[in-house]
């Protein structure tokens, strides 16, 4: 245990006074989080109107040259729900959306949320079966596609069984200016929408906590994407807990959002951080190195959103006088390597970082008000730490049978207690909701949500986020299923069996993925570049092993799972395996021999990861 992994008592004292002035917004959110009437009319769509009425000149949003007033936008949110109640669309229905970050992606799911739909939100880098399994998995009545996603769809539409009049289509403009021209088989939203009517729809007075908002997928242990249940009410405690307690934005403030929207960071914590205080959020198409700092001080960014890579991208570029120069006052996420984290802050000044912790599934979140280095911040809600057998993938028990909580200093695996305060929501799938449940940890017949995350404790409620258990990894600020991407392996008609887990490149956020895979003919016959191609042609780039390793088969346990163990130990160290190992080099299409030499460049940073 050293002094840094731990908080005192002392240094919570000296935080307390620069919390008082902002009590009257605390409590507020503290109001808003903590409802519990279930009868009263809450959401997203709710949230958004009221800002209007708060600041309906002011900023809504901001994506490169395009600038929407609060009013505007909320004009052609309304169009846009008006058309959908058209169509059929009534609460509780899912509608598909597949657009890269820009505004008819807002537009659009606001207009959802409006209505009661629920906004199935599809990762824009999925392709192949992960694609036709994400939709399939929702059943929607709609599908709202960008241009910029439609070549990927086409290849699976046959899949969806959806008729052709139920595809909808942006074109990849400002559709408010030019509504573009409209592929076969599809129907022109931005011309749909002309005719109708901006005023509020009444549906939006009624919607409650209960009713389901978003369905937000997230890759599991157990296979293709998971659809979680993000409703209403979640996103109120999202809204109150950061948009009144911590980040606390005013009408002049300008959120820079660089992160994917089809994530819960950015539509979820950003979004209602926004809202909250009326201010203008930034989109960013895609993070971009190169471009974040003129992007921030040509927005006037005061506040930027982050994960774990971002900063480290950041970083490791070349020092430059303009680094401190920006308005930014707070940057809100996740992921922050501690080890960074002081010289980053005063390398950019930044004088507060908003790092805080939880999962689209879980509940339980913890989040930094005080303000503290190389924590997560703390919780409110009821959770414990525990000892964890990473051997095994389960928490310790006792000779009672109950679960032993950590010390202050050790890492453990969090879990959340599901009460009242802290429900569960869970997947769309029941069993996988059943899986995710810890029973009789502590007395017999509580109920814990296993977030599958191990966390040190740090004391005063705070901890530090160490590391992820089970069969998922997280790469490039991603969640990467092992059992999702040994499937699509396993497909490659060369190859018999895959075993994939994440492995540790130096200085790098998160775990890289390798493959230890056993092929039906010699090695010298094994095509890389084309399995390269297929992999590509399935999956994410993210989730493509950076390492193979090709071997005559993995050790089982007694109830035949793989033994990973031993394989993460060895890792890509050639010294350590003796099996042919292989690299997919960043800006390469092809895998080529590991060696001593291409390892010690890897290890060293020479290739950019």
């Amino acid at each position: 245990m050293t002094n840094q992994n731990v908080i005192s008592g002392r240094q919570i004292i000296k935080k307390i006074p620069r919390v008082v002035p902002t009590l009257p917004k605390l409590i507020k959110g503290v109001l808003i989080a903590n409802n519990r009437n279930k009868a009263k009319p809450v959401g997203l769509g709710l949230c958004f109107e009221q800002a209007v009425a708060r600041n309906p000149e002011g900023l809504a949003l901001k994506y490169q040259d395009i600038e929407l007033s609060y009013s505007t936008f909320n004009h052609w949110v309304n169009k846009i729900a008006h058309y959908l109640l058209s169509q059929g669309i009534i609460k509780g229905d899912s509608v598909a959306i597949m657009i890269e970050n820009r505004p008819e992606l807002l537009a659009t799911v606001l207009a959802c949320a409006k209505i009661g739909a629920v906004s199935a939100m599809i990762n824009t880098s999925q392709k192949g079966k992960v694609l036709t399994h994400s939709i399939n998995l929702v059943s929607p009545k709609l599908v709202i596609m960008g241009e910029e996603c439609v070549s990927a769809y086409e290849v699976i539409r046959e899949s969806t069984n959806l008729p052709d009049d139920k595809h909808l289509y942006f074109a990849d403009l400002n559709t408010l200016v030019d509504t573009g021209t409209c592929p076969a088989g599809w129907t022109n939203l931005a011309n749909e929408i002309q005719n109708k009517s901006q005023h509020n729809p009444k549906q939006t007075q009624q919607i409650f906590s209960e009713d389901p908002c978003f369905y937000i997928y997230t890759s599991g242990t157990t296979g293709l994407p998971k659809a979680v249940i993000f409703n209403h009410g979640r996103f109120m405690k999202l809204y109150g807990t950061f948009g009144y307690i911590t980040v606390r934005l005013k009408k002049t403030d300008r959120l820079y959002v660089p992160l994917p929207f089809y994530h819960a960071t950015a539509l979820g914590v950003c979004w209602s951080t926004a809202l909250a205080g009326s201010a203008c959020l930034v989109m960013a198409r895609k993070f971009s190195v190169s471009r974040f700092w003129p992007d921030i001080r040509e927005n006037k960014a005061t506040a930027f959103a982050y994960v774990g890579e971002l900063c480290r991208y950041l970083i490791e570029q070349p020092p430059s006088p303009e680094d401190a120069n920006n308005q930014v006052r707070v940057m809100v996420g996740n992921g922050m390597r501690p080890a960074i984290w002081p010289t980053f802050k005063k390398r950019f000044g930044i004088p507060r970082v908003m790092e805080f912790y939880g999962s689209s599934e879980g509940n339980i979140a913890f989040t930094n008000l005080l303000n503290f280095e190389k924590t997560v911040g703390m919780s409110p809600l009821p959770y414990a730490i525990v000892k964890y057998d990473r051997e095994t993938d389960t928490p310790f028990r006792n000779s009672a049978g109950y679960m032993t909580k950590v010390r202050k200093g050790e890492a453990g695996l969090l879990i959340g207690h599901i009460t009242e305060k802290a429900p569960f929501h869970g997947y769309t799938d029941p069993s996988k909701t059943a899986s995710s449940i810890l029973n009789d940890a502590f007395e017999t017949g509580d109920r814990w949500f296993n977030t599958g995350d191990i966390m040190l404790h740090m004391g005063y409620r705070h901890a530090q986020f160490v590391d992820r258990t089970g069969d998922t990894f997280r790469w490039k600020g991603e969640n990467v299923s092992t059992t999702e991407v040994e499937m699509l392996i396993e497909e490659v008609d060369t190859v018999i069996e895959a075993v994939v887990y994440g492995v540790e490149i130096p200085n790098t956020n998160g775990r890289a993925g390798m493959a230890s895979i056993r092929l039906n003919r010699p090695l010298e016959e094994f095509d890389f570049a084309q399995f390269l191609q297929q992999m590509k042609s399935n999956m994410s780039d993210y989730s493509i092993p950076v390492f193979l390793s090709i071997n005559e088969g993995v050790e089982l346990t007694g109830t035949f799972k793989h033994l990973k163990g031993p394989l993460k130990n060895k890792g890509f160290d050639v010294q350590k395996n003796t099996d042919p190992l292989y690299v997919w080099l960043p800006k390469t299409e092809e895998y080529v021999p590991l060696t001593s030499q291409l390892q010690q460049d890897i290890e060293q940073g020479q290739y950019r990861y």
